[in-house]
């Protein structure tokens, strides 16, 4: 067995599985679950049309680089989002089955385990495939905390004897679970460090296409790298998904794109690991990246849903609309004290709503501190009706 196997901690969804073990909600109340960051909306049905047409792609093997199609209609849809001036279909981009295995298999591809304590820099709070993928190839995660005053992770406060092992650098903005979105300077100070350094930049850009005001689209690693005249993005791999983006989570369809080097070598690993996008999925692909009527008019249910409840729940606890993604990080209230397990729990006795407690997406950092704890994660993902009904207990639970 894998020696590194035991030191992976236990899954998130796995953990709340056992602190709500036992507990019974009220009878006549509907269980709502909003911890799981699972898109409720409706897959349009041209998508799902594209996917029932094309079945005969069932009866080939596929290319492990993609079809060509595919390919192109990915790298205009990044060009026309992100403004990139170029961006090459047959050595800058490749599609992948969802980017929780393109983050685990890339993570796999660039660390060195031959060298020296080899670290991958993890924002803390964090997507946990991360740390898994890092653990699992010898690396250590070294968390980097979300500052809640300031609104950004502490980039800025990692020694410079951490810098000198690092290997890899994740990022995700929009952000999960908080929301927000890295900055320019950010990105750029980020690229400046990848230069001295040598490590690669994971950009998780999932949530990209999740957000509130259409004149503002968040912007993106390779849009930045762009407009500082790194157009050859070196070092930089950006991954997004029609998960979030086109409801689709089961479709299990993503992209990486970025460095052409990189790529090479991770077609070159995907030659052996086999995953490969079927071609009926690859149509169904296709027709969604073409596509922008449907993400738009889901982006505006997004939007009723966070303007309509947030001050609903800014009445009990400090909180703001995110500037991107689907989620609250909620603060708990002052006469809930920091112990998210419990109010996650009692929450869940007292009105059947489901939430994940921050603590169960961070780890304890180099300082001894878990930005997570005193947080609970909600995922606002169902349908406006179910999701009002769910502020409603939240609300009430607060009341009394």
């Amino acid at each position: 067995m894998n020696p590194y196997l035991a030191n992976l901690n236990e899954f998130t969804f796995t953990r709340l599985a056992r602190l709500l073990a036992g507990v019974t909600p009220p009878g006549g109340l509907k269980p709502i679950n909003l911890s799981i960051g699972e898109p409720k909306h409706p897959t349009p049905q041209f998508i799902r049309d594209a996917l029932a047409n094309n079945t005969i792609g069932l009866a080939q093997y596929p290319p492990t680089k993609g079809s060509p199609e595919l390919r192109v209609a990915i790298a205009n849809w990044i060009k026309r989002r992100f403004k990139l001036s170029a961006l090459d279909p047959e050595t800058q981009v490749l599609p992948v089955i969802g980017t929780k295995e393109a983050i685990y298999s890339l993570t796999q591809l660039v660390v060195d385990p031959t060298k020296p304590s080899p670290t991958i820099l993890v924002p803390n709070p964090f997507y946990m495939v991360y740390e898994g993928a890092a653990m699992l190839c010898g690396a250590q995660p070294y968390y980097v905390n979300f500052d809640a005053t300031s609104g950004e992770y502490a980039w800025d406060k990692v020694p410079e004897s951490v810098w000198q092992n690092v290997q890899m650098v994740i990022v995700c903005s929009p952000d999960n679970p908080t929301g927000r979105i890295t900055s320019k300077a950010r990105w750029q100070k980020l690229f400046e460090l990848s230069d001295r350094y040598g490590f690669v930049i994971l950009a998780d850009e999932c949530y990209s296409e999740i957000y509130f005001d259409e004149a503002k689209p968040p912007h993106g690693a390779l849009e930045v790298a762009n407009e500082l005249g790194r157009t050859d993005f070196k070092n930089i791999i950006a991954m997004g998904s029609l998960s979030k983006r086109s409801n689709a989570p089961g479709l299990r369809s993503g992209f990486v794109a970025g460095d052409k080097n990189i790529i090479a070598k991770f077609l070159h690993l995907r030659s052996f690991n086999g995953s490969a996008m079927s071609a009926t999925v690859s149509a169904a692909s296709v027709a969604a990246w073409n596509d922008e009527t449907h993400v738009i008019a889901n982006r505006a249910e997004y939007a009723k849903k966070f303007r309509e409840l947030t001050p609903l729940l800014q009445k009990y606890t400090a909180i703001d609309m995110p500037e991107a993604a689907f989620y609250w990080w909620l603060p708990l209230p002052k006469k809930f004290g920091d112990d998210d397990e419990a109010f996650t729990r009692s929450l869940f006795e007292k009105t059947g709503v489901t939430v994940i407690p921050g603590s169960y997406l961070s780890r304890v950092a180099a300082d001894g501190s878990n930005p997570g704890r005193s947080f609970v994660r909600i995922a606002l993902v169902s349908e406006r009706e179910e999701c009002k009904e769910a502020v409603s207990r939240i609300t009430n639970f607060f009341e009394n």
